[in-house]
C-alpha cells in the first residue's frame, strides 16, 4: 500500500506542478497583453512625432 500511495503522491505532485506552471504562463501572457493594450491606448491618443520635428529638435 505504501508503494501505491507514493506513486499516487508523485503523480499528484507532477500534475500540481504542471497546473501551476500553466497558470503562471497564463498570468504572464494576460499581464503582457494588458500592458500592451494600455500603452497602445495611451500612446495612440498622441500624434506621432514627424521626422521634420525630430531633425529640428537636434539642432
Amino acid at each position: 500500500m505504501s508503494m501505491w500511495l507514493s506513486a499516487a503522491n508523485r503523480m499528484a505532485g507532477t500534475m500540481r506542478g504542471q497546473a501551476t506552471a500553466q497558470v503562471k504562463r497564463e498570468i504572464s501572457a494576460t499581464a503582457t497583453k494588458a500592458t500592451n493594450d494600455n500603452l497602445k491606448a495611451l500612446l495612440g491618443a498622441t500624434a506621432p512625432v514627424s521626422l521634420k520635428t525630430k531633425l529640428q529638435r537636434r539642432r
